[in-house]
């Protein structure tokens, strides 16, 4: 830590310049091209105070010595390391200015665990065509920094010209600075400055810390919607636009840009205190993974009329009354000034047999629409066809949380079916009901059966005695084998949808023998066979059914039927266990139509 009172100007053993004064909490700046250490000396003033203040002299700059002949941002994040290893400082805040805001960017990727926080002061980031051929131009152009036309244009970029007379001192400050500056340094820096604002396009996502983007609504060249995107993808971002402000903003009001500089970190500081220990975002993220849920599609229409979309898992219910659900979008997701601005949206909850949507719409594909069939609902919004279930929702409540916004809608019509939902845990794609293949590997003499309901009803083959019998057969198998229960749902024409695992049991007179049951659905009522016949399931118990075991569990169906809350029976056929599951979408009676009160 640096004596309070004192300003050290030293040199690292590779040769890094740097100046270093201040108590407390360790800062790091890194200015930009042409610039050295001592442009900071505003903020050192402001801020030695309540900081460890450290400026460094970039690469080529200031006395550090010459970067690569073809430099790039890891040579500069490197020798800043190697500062603070040599100054013993483990964690540090980073603020850097243009191209110093480059290289912080770099630092905290490559070693997040040496930052804390991050404050990108006028940073570039995606310059437009224009802008970029300009800048190129210039790099290429480069014959010295000790150019005075080459000086004047840039004075004028960045204080305007004439230059104010309010700014005449930043603007003979930042003279003096490019007329100094190594010619070599300066041309090697500026190549790469000027081809490094794609560098952290595909990397700021994975941005471990929080992440200030600051800027000055005049600056031409690193303008505001560069810090806005920015901040967007930070996951911890945070956009600050200076009205009247340009380039050379921390020397042409410094106090006004401190200020925000050291309120954003008194911020972090005081989180982090509030918080406790050192909180690992990562593993915090990997700890909500092992929550398994289904998997939705968001939609919207934007104000020019297009369709928009995301793929989420934090979709919840409410209320019933009124009819409330909601689902979470993250402020960086490029659809959120879509779906924040929207009068409502849909919710399609989707099937297994639509990952691959699933996959498209987490995706940054231009024409999301065009890989699934789709409809607009009642509110406009588009309804995916195929979804398990899909609410049409208007706009009830819009609520900020943290790097999410939180989309509350009050549900104005919906649709349910009884199709298998798609589950996901833990970054993967699941399956809630037992894998149907797996029974392929099953012994031969396993019975398998369905418990297969359209609209309240339950489907059983009858007897010339009247004696009814669930559809099973030996195996499921396929459609092209009789005995299989497939087999016998092909042969009178069923066309069913098996979901959810139901109940195993052993055989109580042959242990080799297990009965294997699942819960489904019938598309459409069939007719022309007298041996299908359809049972309410309020009437299940009047049947005549020969098999006790099946017996007992159609009347545990009835039971959780009604309630709505399934297990799946594990034993024999005279004792054993319901193990409760989350609870599924019901599967009928299926319902479509506009919501009423009381109803869900």
């Amino acid at each position: 830590m640096a004596d309070a009172g004192a300003l050290v100007r030293g040199k690292a053993p590779d040769g890094s310049g740097f100046i270093r004064a201040g108590s407390g909490g360790p800062v790091l700046f890194i200015h930009g091209v042409g610039m050295d250490a001592a442009i900071w000396q505003p903020q050192i003033e402001l801020m030695r105070d309540r900081f460890d203040l450290v400026a460094i002299d970039m690469l080529g700059h200031g006395a550090s010595p010459l970067p690569p002949q073809n430099a790039e941002l890891s040579d500069f994040a490197d020798q800043a390391i190697g500062l603070l290893d040599h100054l013993g400082l483990e964690r540090v805040a980073v603020v850097g200015h243009s191209m110093g805001a480059l290289v912080a960017q770099e630092i905290a990727l490559r070693h997040p665990s040496r930052v804390g926080s991050l404050v990108c002061l006028n940073a570039v980031f995606r310059r437009p065509p224009e802008l970029a051929h300009a800048v190129r131009e210039r790099a290429a152009a480069l014959g010295g920094p000790g150019d005075p036309s080459a000086i004047a244009a840039t004075i004028a970029r960045w204080f305007g010209n004439p230059i104010p007379p309010p700014l005449s001192d930043a603007a003979a400050t930042a003279r003096t600075a490019l007329e100094s500056v190594d010619p070599q340094g300066y041309a090697r820096t500026y190549r790469l400055f000027a081809h490094a604002d794609t560098a952290h396009v595909d990397r700021l996502g994975s941005l471990a810390v929080p992440g200030l983007f600051m800027t000055g609504s005049d600056d031409r060249n690193s303008t505001p919607a560069m810090s806005a995107a920015m901040a967007r993808l930070a996951p911890s971002g945070q956009c600050l636009v200076l009205n009247g402000e340009k380039h050379m903003m921390t020397i042409a009001s410094p106090k006004e840009v401190t200020q925000h500089i050291t309120a954003f970190l008194d911020g972090v500081a005081n989180e982090r205190t509030e918080a406790g220990p050192a909180f690992d975002a990562m593993e915090f993220r990997r700890a909500l993974g092992s929550f398994l849920t289904g998997v939705t599609i968001v939609t919207t229409v934007d104000e020019a009329g297009d369709p928009r979309g995301f793929t989420a898992n934090s979709f919840t219910s409410v209320s019933l009354e009124p009819p409330l659900v909601l689902v979470c979008i993250a402020k960086k997701a490029l659809g959120h000034q879509a779906f924040s601005t929207s009068r409502g949206f849909a919710i399609n909850i989707l099937s297994e047999a639509q990952k691959a949507a699933s996959g498209i719409f987490a995706s940054k594909a231009a024409d999301k629409f065009a890989s699934v069939a789709w409809q607009s609902g009642r509110t406009g919004n588009p309804l995916i066809e195929g979804s398990v279930a899909v609410f049409d929702c208007a706009m009830e409540q819009l609520v900020d949380a943290g790097d999410h916004s939180i989309l509350i809608g009050r549900v104005h019509d919906f649709t349910h079916n009884g199709a298998q939902p798609l589950g996901y845990c833990r970054g993967a794609y699941v399956t809630p009901g037992l894998s149907q293949e797996a029974l392929a590997a099953a012994p031969p003499g396993t019975k398998v059966g369905a418990i297969l309901e359209n609209e309240g009803r339950v489907l059983f083959f009858e007897a010339a005695d009247g004696a009814c019998q669930l559809p099973a057969g030996r195996g499921l198998g396929a459609a092209n084998d009789a005995r299989s229960l497939r087999g016998k749902l092909a042969a009178k024409a069923i066309e069913a949808d098996l979901g959810f695992l139901y109940a195993v049991w052993d055989d109580a007179t042959d242990a080799s023998r297990t009965h294997v049951y699942y819960r489904g659905t019938v598309d459409s009522p069939l007719s022309g066979d007298g041996q299908v016949r359809f049972v309410e399931i309020e009437r299940i118990a009047e049947l005549k059914i020969a098999d006790p075991a099946v017996r007992s569990m159609l009347a545990r169906y009835a039971r959780e039927r009604t309630e709505d809350t399934f297990g799946v029976y594990v034993g024999n056929e005279v004792e054993g266990e319901v193990r409760p599951l989350a609870k599924p979408a019901p599967s009928a009676p299926i319902h479509s139509g506009p919501i009423h009160s009381g109803q869900r």
